[in-house]
């Protein structure tokens, strides 16, 4: 079982799930040494990039199923041509490793959208690169992950923890399907136990529907915070950006692609994930109360 990714938001959390299912586990990061005494003793760490192909046909020799959960987002100018060489780099070398199962995390958002950001855009790019290597891949679709230290729920929490009057563009009224951390490592887990299939793009999110200033609102009832949402149309995605790096600690290039992609909706169109799966998610107001009570304990 192959984790790239490891130390990332995602990834870092998964490993320790895999390790208490007993699952043999190997651990990819570009820097090896920053994964020392974060898993068990018995998890083996390995450097790696997905932009070297030799560093990925070692890293996938002997491994079944590998987790796909990198992208180029926070650390490349030119994000969507690293994504798209990384995506291709890892496919071959699955495919030459003989790996079974590739499961891949991806983002959700209407391929047929001709307005689809170049973030979201490129996450499904990466989806197909990977599927047509003709190794199963399993795409998970999702959302606005809720959980401390998900870096699109920290601008949300930065926001409203900051300012208590926001002139609000237009995206934040776009409908989105929030999902807690806690049910999106539940669908990875459960992922790689699926029976062997066509490789597939599984849809998912939580049990609420609802917009960006919807999540912003409870999150402040929850906090007890008073705040005024202001509409107004002519805050673009770019200046929308600038605000965002003035108010909270994202750096600009990610938050500026993150808010490119606020504009489109990214709701579950496939209901798919209730018939693979028995995870029945949590609504915003059980999620945002988790990350408070973690936060608190």
């Amino acid at each position: 079982m192959l984790v790239t990714g490891a130390t990332g938001y995602v990834g870092s959390r998964l490993v320790p799930l895999l390790e208490r299912q007993k699952m043999a586990v190997r651990c990819m990061a570009r820097t090896s040494a920053k994964l020392l005494g974060r898993f068990a003793p018995d998890t083996e760490l390995m450097a790696g990039d997905v932009l070297e192909r030799a560093s990925l046909d070692v890293a996938l020799a002997g491994v079944g199923t590998a987790y796909y959960l990198v992208h180029s987002m926070s650390g490349s100018s030119d994000f969507e041509e690293s994504d798209r060489r990384a995506a291709m780099n890892f496919a071959a070398a699955a495919s030459a490793a003989g790996v079974r199962r590739i499961i891949y995390l991806g983002g959700l958002g209407d391929d047929a959208d001709p307005t689809l950001s170049p973030h979201l855009r490129s996450r499904h790019e990466v989806g197909r690169i990977l599927r047509e290597a003709g190794v199963e891949t399993i795409e998970l679709r999702a959302s606005l992950v809720v959980g401390a230290g998900s870096l699109s729920f920290d601008l949300v929490k930065a926001l409203t923890d900051r300012l208590p009057v926001m002139i609000c563009p237009k995206w934040l009224a776009t409908p989105t399907q929030p999902i807690a951390i806690d049910d999106l490592l539940a669908y990875l887990l459960a992922a790689k136990d699926l029976p062997p299939e066509e490789s597939q793009v599984i849809e998912i999110g939580g049990a609420d529907v609802l917009t960006y200033g919807d999540v912003i609102r409870e999150y402040a009832r929850q906090r007890g915070l008073r705040r005024w949402l202001i509409p107004v149309p002519v805050l673009t995605p770019y200046l929308s950006s600038l605000w965002l790096a003035l108010v909270t600690p994202a750096r600009f290039d990610v938050g500026r692609h993150l808010i490119e992609g606020l504009k489109n909706p990214t709701v579950v169109r496939d209901d798919r994930a209730r018939e693979r799966f028995s995870i029945r998610p949590k609504g915003i107001r059980a999620a945002i109360c988790d990350v408070l009570e973690q936060r608190s304990s």
